[in-house]
């Protein structure tokens, strides 16, 4: 391991901020950055891609495509500039023909973009491939990456029913299950990634993004996939069940070739290692980490004020690290934790190594590991998601039995990784399922929009096959249907009525429209709006109401919502009639759309509720007669 380097993927701009602070980092916080950035000598920067491209323009009325110009023209070629892409579902939630995939690869490229690390959900090669040859044939680097997951826990054998006094005393206990195959070994991650440098993956990365790569794992999967590939292989995790920092450490040892860091304000906790530990482990084993951290310190006085302005999305702003150089000698007490650590690291002595990294995490005051993520084995994101849009719709008390249904939902669904998409909708779904049972309805009597879609085969081949039948339940047909490109319809690109101009006036634009119509709709006519000083702007997308239509009073039967969300589309009127099985609304909950069909026949009497709406559970939508 002598003289080797290490090369780092900066992650601050794009994860780092998605991570810890609801990606809500401006640009007027980033500008000044990017001087420094220039000299830092990262070998790439992540910018873009993720939820960037949706967030700044929902939250911070700012153009995606700006932000990445304007980056691309401040570190004039210093630093490979990367990107994350969902594969199929590009940026956003859903599948995208190959059309759109181009589209926007070839303008992302066109604007200083270099790599594009491209992932699929369900780490379905169909998924990636046309995401690789196109990224090369335009000119950019295909960085393909393989999503780490876990097995689920076995499920509990049932208690045997015992009747009687001689039953409960020789009542035979139930035989658990044989227990399933696993699926997740070192090898199914290596023949991803075999398969995708086939494609022409000029990197792979192993892509950790709930963190559960414990220590002795990642030294055995790095191990194999350098000796299976021969492009860079990058390591990716986070820390927030508590492994990143130890695993970071096992991966540098075992050859890994780049690893994602973050810088100290926007390191650690739910985010990936910070770079400034990560350089302490390398200079102490000899390894060279090829950065400027001179300049890399300069990044991190100017990220506490930005961190500080942060503090409405930060959960942890008022625990902040302490302040650290690792330029400067150590203090002794902490030089002798990465001493151990170390040791204990290239003895394989895992348990010794997490103990010595969290003592060294928790002596600069960076969040404990937390331990829920860590013992339901899902993304912190979504969890987080999970408490937040509970609480928002009044029933955090649902938590608890949503996480034990996850790993249920997983299986039934055909043993999909959880990270987005298939994190939103199995952690949405899974909600459903614990309403269903705490009504004493059927399993799945509920299934989210995104849910039917994946179980009928439309995100692609799942790791292990749907069963059938149940594929059968949920979307009444046995038959797996892949998605259909022929059925896209690309979105018009509507006339605002008040101005009498199209709300797209470029590809950029329009390609906006495409991806993400319902946000960009509402920033491209404030954009339009800017460009005539009189116009009144229109209203944020977060801040947009709408007033409910004036009620009668209610005399008939009431078809309520069986859980809060926001009331996408109303496909009936008063006098309609309706038929057993008809969607009559749509509503979004959980980041995900869900149907809302007639229970039974049925006229409506009164529509209750408008277009985007946000109802509460048990809030009334519509009247019958």
């Amino acid at each position: 391991m002598e003289n080797k380097k290490l090369k780092i993927r900066d992650l601050t701009l794009r994860d780092g901020q998605q991570s810890l602070f609801a990606t809500r980092l401006k640009q007027e916080d980033i500008d000044p950055l990017l001087p420094l950035y220039k000299d830092a000598g990262f070998y790439i920067m992540e910018v873009w891609g993720g939820a960037v491209p949706d967030s700044v323009m929902r939250y911070l009325g700012e153009s995606p495509w700006d932000r990445l110009r304007k980056i691309s023209k401040a570190i004039e070629g210093k630093s490979l500039l990367s990107a994350l892409s969902r594969g199929r579902n590009l940026f956003g939630y859903v599948p995208y023909p190959n059309s759109v995939l181009e589209g926007f690869y070839k303008e992302a490229i066109k604007n200083g973009l270099n790599i594009m690390r491209i992932f699929d959900a369900l780490n379905d090669i169909d998924n990636v491939k046309e995401s690789i040859r196109l990224i090369n044939e335009l000119g950019g680097i295909a960085d393909a990456a393989v999503c780490y997951t876990v097995d689920p826990k076995e499920e509990p054998a049932p208690e045997p029913e015992k009747k009687g006094f001689f039953g409960k005393l020789f009542g035979k206990k139930a035989e658990a299950a044989p227990a399933p195959k696993k699926i997740f070994t070192d090898e199914y991650f290596v023949e991803k990634a075999k398969a995708m440098e086939a494609l022409g993956a000029k990197i792979i990365t192993l892509k950790d993004m709930a963190g559960l790569v414990n220590p002795s794992r990642a030294a055995s999967i790095i191990g194999k996939l350098k000796a299976a590939v021969s492009v860079p292989v990058d390591f990716h995790t986070h820390c927030t069940p508590g492994y990143g920092l130890a695993s970071g450490v096992m991966a540098i040892l075992n050859g890994v070739d780049i690893l994602d860091t973050n810088i100290w304000w926007f390191g650690e906790g739910s985010a990936a290692p910070a770079i400034e530990l990560i350089y302490i482990f390398c200079k102490k084993m000899g390894i060279e980490v090829d950065v400027n951290m001179e300049k890399v310190g300069e990044i991190r006085e100017k990220l506490e004020g930005v961190r500080r302005r942060l503090a409405d999305f930060d959960l942890n702003k008022d625990h902040f690290p302490k302040h650290f150089d690792p330029l400067k000698e150590l203090p002794a007490e902490l030089d002798a934790m990465f001493d151990r650590a170390i040791a204990a690291a290239k003895a394989n002595n895992e348990e010794e190594l997490l103990k010595e990294c969290h003592a060294i995490e928790d002596y600069f005051g960076f969040p404990k590991p937390n331990l829920l993520v860590k013992e339901a084995e899902v993304p912190g994101g979504m969890y987080s998601n999970m408490v937040a849009q509970l609480k928002s719709l009044g029933a955090s008390d649902l938590l608890d039995d949503a996480m034990r249904l996850i790993p249920k939902v997983r299986r039934d669904a055909g043993l999909v990784p959880l990270v987005t998409p298939t994190s939103q909708i199995v952690g949405s779904q899974a909600v459903l399922l614990a309403m269903d049972r705490r009504k004493g309805n059927p399993d799945y009597t509920q299934a989210n929009n995104q849910f039917i879609s994946l179980v009928k085969g439309e995100y692609g081949h799942t790791p292990v096959p749907v069963d059938p039948a149940f594929r059968e339940k949920i979307t009444g047909d046995a038959a797996e249907k892949a998605y259909d490109v022929s059925s896209y319809k690309k979105p018009e690109n509507p006339v605002d009525p008040e101005l009498g101009v199209p709300l797209a006036s470029n590809k950029e634009e329009d390609l906006l429209l495409e991806l993400l119509p319902n946000v960009a709709k509402t920033f491209l006519k404030n954009v339009r709006k800017a460009e005539k000083p009189d116009a009144a702007a229109a209203p944020a997308a977060s801040d947009k109401k709408t007033e409910a239509p004036a009620v009668q009073e209610i005399t008939g039967e009431v078809f309520c919502a069986p859980m809060g969300g926001k009331i996408v589309e109303i496909n009936v009127k008063p006098g309609d009639k309706v038929k057993k099985g008809q969607v009559m609304l749509v509503y979004e909950a959980m980041k995900m759309e869900n149907d809302l069909e007639a229970e039974k026949d049925a006229v409506i009497k009164q529509v209750l509720v408008a277009s985007d709406q946000v109802v509460g559970a048990n809030d009334p939508l519509l009247e019958f007669e």
